[in-house]
């Protein structure tokens, strides 16, 4: 009889820590939405992942992410390049600083 009380005062804090968490809250408005949908989804595990953020971005969208920035890596690398090329040739161009012009 002690074992059943300890497994349900363990059960009740639980609880308690899922309803202060706000947990509790988001489940039921998830299952809520699901539960309003006409059209029910054929993954509902799916369903519930993608209405509480944990589903992340999609595969295609993750792709389509990777391939732009490849693409800004390469453009910032470029430009970083020209930026360096053409502080050389400033410098080359410029008089040192004790040198007065026309002398």
């Amino acid at each position: 009889m002690a074992n059943y009380r300890a497994s349900d005062s363990k059960r009740e804090q639980f609880r308690r820590y899922l309803e202060k968490s706000g947990v509790l809250d988001t489940l039921t408005s998830v299952l809520v939405a699901l539960y309003e949908e006409p059209d029910k989804p054929n993954n509902a595990l799916d369903f519930i992942k993608l209405h509480m953020g944990a589903g992340g971005p999609e595969p295609a969208d993750a792709d389509a992410l990777r391939m732009e920035l490849t693409d800004l890596q390469q453009k910032c690398n470029l430009l970083m390049e020209e930026n360096k090329e053409l502080r050389t040739r400033l410098m080359q161009h410029e008089a040192p600083p004790d040198e007065e012009p026309g002398e």
